[in-house]
């Protein structure tokens, strides 16, 4: 601080800001620096003289004259030797944040707490209750002639909108002296960070239609049995590797809101290809064709694995149990009554018809009336509708 202070004419003002903060208690019990400097400046006794031989030394050590000036600048001095504890203004008076990302706080009352800046020398208490015990006062100038201050344009993804923004931020190293909005640059970086953003905040908050959430969970449901030929297409890998299979097609957008289905669906085929798409068909159809001609849509994430949920009257006729991946594994069916109700589940439709189906029958005759229930339903006629009238 010294050497550097004496470039400007100031090693003597820095020699004393480095007694008052070596010697506990010197010049007083302020917080504000100026105030103790000066009052060490008319302090007497044996330890103020020592003191005062001391910062002369220092000045003659550093090699520069010990110019005595004004302690006006006191606080741009200290920043030389705690650039890390230059601190601004945050909400209510006498709140601040170090440019380390620290809270601190002086009284409301403080003579200190209404300035916009702070060079801060010395500290005490946790991260989130310190207290500033010594400091000076900065001002916006000063704070902009320090070494470490830039201009640039960053684009930063707001959570609370789900949004890009581009500002021109002028800094002091980490701390932010001024920032203006400036108009956005949708480029492949944009897109990166855009897709960084959504991923941080879910990518279940993108915008999957229930056909590309059926396709994730129809591959899930492969991967269990064969994870080297299907990829990994959870929440938790999507979101890890965002940058790589959703960036590459927003480019173009600043928000999670202008991202379409379309966008998605574009992404998709890149994580599987159209061959993988026709094996997939194959094994883990989308639907069941039920005998009456309804295509069923076929719940991959069901707990008892692959189901359905059909009418009893739509499988008559059907002497076999419906199945995905070639027949090997069964779907689970949850038979419903004509008012769609729950009946039974099953995943042996043969043993339901020989079995349970007689009791159901005698239940649901009574309780539906106007629909068939013949007694051989490998026999009757798949329906969707009720009795003819007559």
């Amino acid at each position: 601080m010294v050497i550097g202070a004496g470039i400007h004419g100031e090693a003597g003002l820095a020699a004393e800001i480095a007694a008052v903060i070596t010697e506990r208690g010197l010049g007083g019990a302020s917080t504000d620096l100026v105030e103790r400097i000066e009052s060490f400046r008319h302090e007497r006794g044996a330890r103020a003289d020592e003191m005062r031989r001391l910062a002369a030394a220092w000045v003659r050590t550093a090699g520069v004259g010990p110019d005595r000036v004004s302690t006006e600048r006191a606080g741009a001095v200290l920043a030389l030797a705690f650039p890390d504890r230059v601190a601004v203004a945050r909400g209510r008076p006498g709140a601040f944040t170090m440019e380390n990302g620290r809270g601190v706080s002086v009284e409301p009352h403080d003579r200190l707490a209404r300035e916009p800046f702070l060079a801060i020398a010395e500290i005490a208490g946790a991260a989130g209750s310190a207290r500033i015990l010594l400091a000076a006062p900065l001002t916006q100038g000063e704070v902009e002639a320090l070494p470490g201050v830039a201009t640039r344009v960053e684009t930063d993804f707001d959570p609370a909108t789900a949004a890009l923004q581009a500002r021109k931020v002028r800094r002091y190293r980490r701390l932010i002296l001024s920032a203006v909005p400036v108009a956005l640059d949708l480029d492949g970086a944009a897109a990166e960070r855009l897709a960084a953003g959504i991923a941080r905040l879910g990518v279940g908050r993108l915008p999957w239609t229930r056909g590309q959430l059926q396709l994730r969970s129809r591959i899930a449901y492969l991967r269990e049995a064969d994870p080297d030929t299907w990829p990994d297409l959870s929440d938790a890998r999507l979101a890890a590797s965002a940058s790589d299979w959703l960036a590459p097609y927003i480019e173009g957008r600043r928000s999670l809101a202008a991202i379409t289905p379309d966008d998605l669906d574009r992404a998709l085929d890149m994580l599987l290809p159209h061959a993988s798409r026709r094996r997939l068909d194959a094994l883990a159809p989308t639907h069941f064709r039920a005998p009456t001609g309804s295509e069923i849509a076929i719940d991959y994430d069901a707990e008892g694995g692959p189901a359905i949920a059909i009418r009893v009257q739509e499988l008559f006729g059907l002497a076999s149990h419906p199945a995905i991946a070639g027949g090997r594994i069964p779907l689970t069916i949850e038979l419903l009554s004509p008012a769609r109700r729950p009946v039974q589940v099953t995943k042996d439709l043969p043993g339901f018809w020989d079995g349970s189906y007689a009791a159901v029958r005698s239940e649901m005759r009574g309780r539906y009336p106007k629909h068939p229930w013949p007694e051989d339903p490998r026999s009757a006629l798949p329906t969707t509708r009720a009795k003819p009238r007559g």
